[in-house]
């Protein structure tokens, strides 16, 4: 009857009908709403972009969170329950792990106490924004709730100032979470010195340094005490990082090795309008609802556009009628383990300096439904330790570690950056506002309109007292602790460099004679590389010369890796070898473009993984194979490739030649059952296809509704890293400082996180062709351009 039940309500929900604003705002020009000081409009585009105005700040922002709530309420209510650990109460035991991981750092937790010190303006942006959510919700009845809530069967709690916060922190997860590598470098101690750092390259002959330069060939890998991790640890560890990224992937934010995004912005002396052009594409899976929401914000003191996310007030990507910005991931390493050393004889006690103190354990009961049908719950309780460098996110070999975290210190978070880099008017104002700047430390690409450009990472990167917090510290010393943290002008900065351009893609951004520490684990130079040269081949660039970088599908490594292969393969042809042969002549004439048709491009990266993948389990040995996870490595493989050392050499095999041999043989075993035994119809698109995933997409009956077919893809990320990265692509910007009613954003695939709405996927042909559509910024062509609006008066 249960089961009955279940498919009765799923046939409702799917012929009800679900009303997608721009419906109501055709049907209903005005509503009276409790709470507002005066009138707020609310007109949406074709795209079903909302356009909010106010009279007010405070007006603004409830109209935001008004607008907002129309397109993504069921989204917003997930992002919270993910950074909260409340996943279990409404998908059961099978989300319990990764509400225990969320509950151990307490985000929860650290986001009340930053609300109860915030600043008096950042309360009421935040307190507005809510309100603004829950009028909306307040207005829907059972009926007319996204169908989430009513395919899940449960209500939506009123939004919270605090829950913004929370949000906060997923995206500190998905951009500074490094810890387990820490532990990951100490297993790689048992290597001799140069195999460990072989392992741990930073510096590639092909980096794009913004800032600063070398004064050395190589960086310095730091002296680690040679102490091995269990394979069972290992093991333990890799299933950690899984449960992790399976939480930060059903919203959207999981970035494989913290690599996300490309930007740039060039002077008006290289662009055909005189005035500068800037360019943003963050590396974010591109899920169902997108991860990011455009909209376009006017109050007296500030006109803003770009995009933000659900459940954040402002505009995080975009720009204003004065300058624009984009961002990519630094990555630092903010956070750092400690190896406590507890009492036998007192599980709560554990060593410091000035001896023995009380760990604070926290207990966390977390609800789990019992069943998809069910409505009743079981209380699981999870206690978690937390020392004074905070929670024990690990135990393995007998060791507890702790993580000390700048995202888990609410002394060292603001919610005020929106607020300010929204209203920045000039180089001085926007870094003013940096000052506040306190998420994930970022990349920061700016231009202004009187014709300046600029750079400046911004985030709160700690100083240690000794070391660099690459590998555990021991917890019972001080040795570990953090001193200070980078002041923002001393993070690196750039002003109208006379190149007259600007590139970062998540790559080593720093000489190696910058005077602080930031970071080991920096990205491949791939892409930064490719911009780079781009760029530098065209003297005047125009917005079709950004959006052809932006589509750019060439690879460096794979172009590189296809030249060497052909090299160590063709001596050792026999007249057998035919369709080796035929493979040969192809990659030979290949031009290293990873687009859809290419049918060069599938062999090429499995014969580059399972070279990859060899080379690496000759180093390691299988279990540390397999916990191994180090971004930049490629740069040691392209070493390997050219100069073929012996020492990495696998031991199975007698030269380089038979190890690509073995790599080509094990590349067509994989082809063949994954895209038929016919070599001729194998493409790039077959192989890799983009998929738009909803957290609903995959259940029996319901998951229809929420799916669209894949599409093939063009560019890729990871082992031929292109600057179009496929299906990570979540968002373009193309900002034309000229004339801004000509810039361009997209998001993927479209604006409303109701399947039945109309934009529910109609930026996806863009998205494929990247063509992103002009974004209305000044109030005629805003005027010009509305379809649909909504007014908001004040109620009694």
């Amino acid at each position: 009857m249960r089961r009955l039940a279940v498919v009765t309500l799923v046939f409702i929900c799917l012929l009800a009908p679900i009303r997608p604003p721009s419906a109501k705002s055709a049907a209903q020009n005005s509503v009276a709403i409790k709470g507002l000081k005066d009138q707020v409009t609310i007109r949406r585009d074709e795209r079903g972009i909302p356009y909010v105005e106010a009279k007010n700040d405070e007006d603004l922002y409830f109209g935001h969170g008004y607008a907002t709530a129309q397109d993504r309420l069921w989204q917003m209510d997930l992002m919270r329950r993910t950074a909260r650990g409340e996943l279990a109460e409404i998908f059961g035991n099978a989300a319990l792990e990764q509400d225990k991981l969320h509950r151990t750092y307490g985000f929860a937790h650290v986001a009340e106490a930053e609300y109860a010190q915030g600043s008096q303006r950042a309360r009421t942006m935040l307190e507005a924004y809510a309100r603004g959510v829950n009028a909306y919700a307040a207005s829907l009845d059972p009926k007319s709730m996204p169908p989430e809530f009513q395919l899940l069967q449960y209500q939506f709690r009123p939004w919270t100032p605090v829950d913004s916060y929370t949000i906060a922190k997923l995206f500190a997860e998905a951009l500074s979470d490094t810890w387990r590598l820490d532990i990951m470098r100490q297993a790689l101690s048992v290597l001799p010195a140069e195999k460990r750092a072989g392992m741990l390259p930073e510096i590639s002959p092909i980096d794009v340094l913004v800032v600063g330069k070398d004064s050395i060939s190589q960086a310095a890998t730091a002296r680690v005490k040679r102490e091995p991790v269990s394979s069972e640890a290992l093991a333990k560890l890799t299933h950690n990082q899984t449960v992790a990224a399976a939480a930060l992937d059903r919203v959207g934010l999981y970035a494989e090795s913290l690599a996300a995004s490309n930007n740039w912005v060039v002077s008006g002396k290289r662009t055909v309008t005189g005035k500068p052009l800037l360019a943003n594409d963050p590396h974010l899976r591109a899920t169902l609802p997108s991860i990011w929401h455009m909209v376009h914000l006017s109050a007296p003191g500030v006109r803003v556009a770009g995009v933000g996310t659900a459940g954040l007030p402002g505009v995080i990507l975009g720009h204003n009628d004065r300058i624009a910005w984009g961002f990519t991931n630094v990555g630092p390493d903010v956070q750092d383990l400690y190896v406590e050393k507890f009492d036998p004889a007192n599980p709560k006690r554990y060593q410091t300096p000035s001896g023995w103190q009380e760990a604070t354990v926290r207990r966390e009961e977390i609800k789990v439904r019992k069943g998809f049908a069910s409505s009743e719950h079981d209380v699981v309780t999870h206690e978690v330790t937390v020392t004074r460098h905070g929670p024990i996110v690990f135990e393995g070999d007998g060791k507890r570690y702790a993580l000390r975290w700048t995202a888990l210190d609410p002394t060292k978070n603001n919610a005020e950056l929106q607020y300010q880099m929204n209203r920045a008017r000039n180089w001085k104002e926007f870094n003013a506002a940096l000052e506040v700047f306190t998420a994930p430390t970022q990349n920061i690409v700016y231009a202004d309109v009187d014709g300046n450009i600029g750079y400046h990472a911004a985030g709160v990167v700690p100083i240690r007292k000794s070391g660099d917090g690459s590998v555990p510290y021991d917890g019972s010393t001080d040795a570990g602790e953090w001193t200070s943290y980078i002041p923002i002008s001393k993070l690196p900065t750039l002003y109208n460099p006379p190149s007259g351009i600007i590139v970062t893609a998540n790559q080593r951004i720093v000489g190696t004679d910058y005077p602080y520490f930031l970071t080991h684990h920096w990205a491949q130079p791939y892409r930064a590389r490719r911009i780079n040269d781009m760029l530098h081949a065209t003297p005047k660039l125009s917005i079709e010369d950004f959006r052809r970088v932006l589509g750019d599908v060439y690879s460096i490594s794979g172009a590189s890796f296809a030249r060497e292969a052909v090299k160590l393969l063709r001596p050792k042809l026999t007249p057998a070898d035919e369709k080796l042969r035929a493979t040969l002549d192809a990659m030979e004439k290949w031009d290293g473009r990873v687009n859809a048709e290419s049918s060069v491009a599938p062999i090429v990266q499995q014969m580059r993984a399972a070279f990859r993948s060899k080379i690496i389990g000759g180093a390691l040995g299988p279990d540390l194979a397999r916990t191994y996870q180090w971004a930049n490595f490629d740069t040691t493989l392209d070493r390997i490739l050219k100069d073929q050392p012996a020492n990495w050499l696998p031991k199975e095999f007698s030269s380089y030649g038979d190890l690509m041999r073995a790599a080509y043989d094990e590349a067509i075993r994989i082809l063949t059952n994954s895209l038929g035994a016919d070599q001729a119809k194998w493409t790039w698109g077959d192989l890799v296809k983009a998929r738009f995933p909803h957290p609903l997409g995959a259940a029996p009956l319901i998951g229809a509704m929420y799916t669209i077919p894949p599409v093939p893809q063009n560019g890729t990320g990871g082992l031929l890293a292109t600057v179009n990265v496929g299906n990570s692509v979540s968002m373009r910007l193309i900002a034309d400082l000229s004339n801004w009613d000509r810039s361009q954003q997209q998001i993927t695939p479209g604006q409303s996180g109701l399947p039945k709405s109309p934009h529910w996927s109609d930026q996806l042909a863009d998205w494929q062709a990247v063509t992103p559509r002009e974004f209305p910024f000044t109030p005629a062509a805003i005027m010009k351009a509305a379809k649909a609006t909504l007014v908001l008066e004040p109620g009694k």
